[in-house]
């Protein structure tokens, strides 16, 4: 009897703040999917996109805040964040066809590098995929230890491909130093840094665990 009642005292992870902000990025997220082809509603595409976006700053806030810290939240807000990126990268893929390649050597990038770097955070025995160690890369402490550094670096990367997007579809609409212009040519340094940052964490996850045998 006292076992019920231990179980059913549990909080219902689930129903956690951080996860309901993460339901609502994952609606934004597939909202935004579902528009982003109709060339008529790309204010509400990108307008999702970046909601979406940046409710990621605010969940991992009212986790701690509110202490409600769980796996399932860390596992939907990486997800959420990569399947985001990938979605309006595969689109930018088909309205830039002279760059698909990049676009497809970024998405791969984005998704090895953070797969290697959750699985060797996972096997090292970290409590996190933030607990870098400094001596193994400083350059990749220092992004994920600094929360401005952090926030600052992936909103100049999610701008810079919401730019490309927007200025696609605003080409016949806007002049030749436009604000989208001016947004990707701003952000493009961030998204080639965050790439350089994507290489080095693939870098340093072989060369920390090439001994092991997983």
């Amino acid at each position: 009897m006292d076992s019920m009642k231990m179980v059913t005292s549990q909080p219902n992870v689930f129903l956690f703040v951080p996860n309901l902000i993460g339901y609502a990025r994952v609606f934004l997220m597939f909202l935004a999917f579902y528009y982003m082809t109709d060339t008529e509603m790309y204010k509400i595409t990108v307008g999702c996109y970046l909601l979406s976006q940046l409710l990621d700053a605010f969940d991992g806030h009212a986790a701690r805040m509110l202490g409600q810290t769980s796996k399932l939240g860390a596992m939907l807000d990486q997800l959420t964040d990569r399947c985001s990126t990938l979605g309006l990268v595969m689109a930018l893929g088909l309205l830039y066809p002279t760059w698909f390649l990049f676009f497809q050597c970024y998405a791969v990038l984005d998704i090895a590098s953070h797969w290697l770097h959750l699985t060797a955070s996972h096997y090292s025995g970290a409590t996190s995929h933030k607990q870098i160690d400094l001596s193994a890369n400083p350059l990749l402490y220092y992004y994920y230890q600094n929360r401005t550094v952090l926030f600052s670096m992936c909103a100049g990367n999610e701008v810079f491909f919401a730019a490309l997007y927007l200025l696609r579809l605003r080409r016949s609409h806007c002049g030749r130093y436009s604000l989208f212009r001016t947004l990707v040519i701003v952000c493009a340094p961030v998204m080639v840094l965050k790439s350089v940052i994507f290489s080095c964490s693939i870098d340093c996850c072989c060369k920390e665990h090439r001994y092991c045998g997983y």
